[in-house]
Order: structure tokens, then sequence, then C-alpha cells
């Protein structure tokens, strides 16, 4: 008998393709050639129609003052400037906020934004509704693969994040608005297996005349998609934005069950991709490693880690599993946790332990799963 391989899974359906085309998704030099092809607008038109949409974050093309009453109704007529709704907005104990969106099509996404220890927040958006793979610690996995998000509907969920905090600046009085300052991609889904759109998207997001967030801040999340992370390196990707590398295990035969993609492609071949993403002294690879009590917690899978991404310019992020009902894991004790990241910090490796944020609101590393 054969054996059964695993298999990423399918859509259920496509990105929504309406006949006027979202200008939110479009990058500059996308809007100049379809203002120069669709109204025979001049190149410069791009960069003010960009920063209105990106920049002022305007809701209708009749707020565009500097554009002609001809291109603003041409506009109406030929594009699209649909927003995300916000279904909900919960605050945790420790200042975390979990936004609940609405795409168009009624699915139901979840966006993150954590205060940061310095000035500014990082905030963790989503690239799938749902996700094609099936992590067996990760609540999002629970909720099947329905489609991948399109470029505007990840640029969407900063805005979103940026005029809710303009809008509660406004109402305290305070005289300043919290700054969004990182980005990462690490919310519902797998960014690489939606490539093209995280790409433009990222694009967008760093683009000086709209929010120009740094690329040095920004970063893209993997299971392990080894033919995607092969072209993150190739196509130059990974010299704009960081990459991180969800690990959460030290043998095959740990990784197959708490992460199937692994089966598909085993750690050896994960990591001779890993080794071909371009690092700087700035910009190191990031290993992600899952802490499940008594699955990949112990001494040896510490000293296995070390031996895994000593030779690496990496940083390794340990992460104590944050419980949820979708996974039969539990939590590893705060002294197991300790001992596990002493094991990696002795050996000289860069760890940083991670503190859950917002657990308390499911908006912590491996809960979001906006159903419904």
């Amino acid at each position: 008998m054969s054996k059964i391989v695993w298999q990423i899974r399918r859509p259920s359906r496509g990105i929504p393709r309406p006949a006027a085309p979202n200008l939110r998704g479009m990058s500059r030099a996308e809007l100049g050639d379809w203002l120069t092809r669709e109204l025979g607008a001049p190149r410069f038109r791009a960069d003010q129609v960009f920063g209105w949409l990106h920049l002022r974050r305007v809701d209708s093309f009749d707020a565009m003052t500097n554009l002609s009453k001809h291109e603003r109704a041409a506009l109406s007529e030929r594009a699209s400037l649909e927003r995300l709704g916000v279904d909900t907005i919960l605050r945790a104990r420790d200042g975390t906020r979990k936004l609940r969106l609405r795409t168009v099509d009624g699915h139901a996404i979840e966006s993150v934004l954590i205060p940061n220890d310095e000035r500014g927040l990082t905030q963790c958006i989503s690239s799938q509704v749902g996700c094609a793979l099936d992590c067996r610690f990760c609540a999002t996995a629970s909720l099947g693969f329905t489609r991948n998000l399109d470029t505007w509907e990840i640029v969407e969920q900063v805005t979103r994040a940026r005029v809710l905090l303009a809008e509660e600046a406004a109402r305290d009085g305070a005289k300043w608005t919290p700054r969004i300052t990182n980005v990462v991609y690490m919310g519902m889904g797998e960014p690489l297996h939606n490539y093209n759109q995280v790409r433009r998207s990222i694009e967008i997001l760093t683009d000086d005349a709209g929010d120009a967030i740094a690329g040095r801040r920004i970063t893209v999340s993997t299971s392990g998609l080894v033919p995607a992370i092969e072209r993150f390196a190739s196509e130059g990707l990974g010299l704009e934005v960081g990459l991180a590398v969800s690990l959460n295990a030290t043998t095959d035969p740990v990784r197959d069950q708490v992460m199937p993609i692994n089966q598909r492609w085993d750690i050896a071949t994960l990591l001779a991709a890993v080794r071909n993403v371009p690092t700087s002294r700035r910009r190191r690879v990031t290993f992600e490693y899952v802490l499940l009590r008594d699955v990949n917690d112990t001494d040896a899978d510490a000293r296995r880690l070390v031996s895994l991404v000593r030779e690496f310019r990496c940083h390794v992020n340990v992460i104590p599993f944050n419980p949820h009902p979708h996974a039969p894991y539990q939590r590893p004790s705060d002294r197991r946790t300790q001992a596990f990241v002493a094991i990696l910090r002795d050996a000289g490796v860069q760890c940083w332990l991670r503190t859950p944020r917002g657990d308390d609101i499911q908006a912590a590393c491996g809960q979001l799963a906006a159903e419904g």
C-alpha cells in the first residue's frame, strides 16, 4: 500500500474579482499605468491618488480635491474604494487589541495591534481566510481554507488600524497619534502561499508616499513552504523584509505530527532553503519555536535546536504555547521554559522568550480563529 502524502489544502473559492478594481490594491507604478490607460491622466496623478488613498486614507473620490471634477467622476465610474468592515474590537489587559474585520463577500479575518516596549505598535496582519496548511497547534487551522486575501484586503488591515488609532487619539485629546512601527505577517494564513498578493502589499506599505513603513520593520512568517522560500530568496524579497521560519520541532517524526508540511519538506530540506535567504548586519533570519509540553520542550530538544540553527545568522523566538480549544497541547511550566531558553543562551544562540500578548482575548500567537 502506497503512503498517503500530505497535501496543501485547496481554497474553496477564489479571490473576488469585481468589474471595478479597488485602487487600494495597486502599487504606485500599477496605479500610474491604470490611470494613464483608463483616464489618459498624466503620470503625476498616480502620486496624488496614491497619497489620498494611503496617506490621507480618504473614503471617496470626491475627497480628492486636487483632481478635476471630470477625473473624479471617471474614477467613481471605473474604480472602487471598498473597505473592510469592522465587526468588533477587543482590548486585552496588556493593551493588545484584536480587530475582527469583515470582507466584502462576508468572511471574517482578524488582525492584532500589540504595544511595543518602546514607543509605537506592532501590527500582526492576516494573508488568508483560514489557512492552506494545518499546523496542529494553531487555531486558524481549524477553519479550513476559504481563499487568499486580495492585496487591498491585506493593506486595508493597516489602514483600519491607523484610522482606529487616530479616532482614539482625537477622542482622548491626545497630542500624538500612536504609530504602527512594525508589521508582521503572522496572522491568519500562510503568507508565502499567497506570495504575489503579499509581495504587492509590502510594496504599497513601504512606499514613501503612503504608510512608509521601513522594510527592516516588516517580517513575513512561513511554516516551511520551501518553493516559496526559494522564491523569497531568489527574487530579492529577502533583501527587503525579514523572514521568520516556524520550526517548532528538532526531529522529523515530531515535526511531521506538529506541522504536517514537514511530510513534504523535512527539516533538512527546509534549512537548505533558508540557507539561501540573504542576511545582513541589521537583518537576521528568525526561527520561531512554539514550546509544547512533553512534545518538544526537553533539554535534548534544546541541544538539538542549537545544532540546527548554529550555522545561521539568526535569532530564535521561544513561544510558550498559547492554549485554545482547537489543539490538544498544553503550555510548559515556567521552570521548563526557562531551562529550555537557558540552554540556547548558554550555547551562544540569540534567543528571546516571547511573553504571551493578548491571550485573554484569544489574540496571542496561534489563537486567531475568526469564525462566522
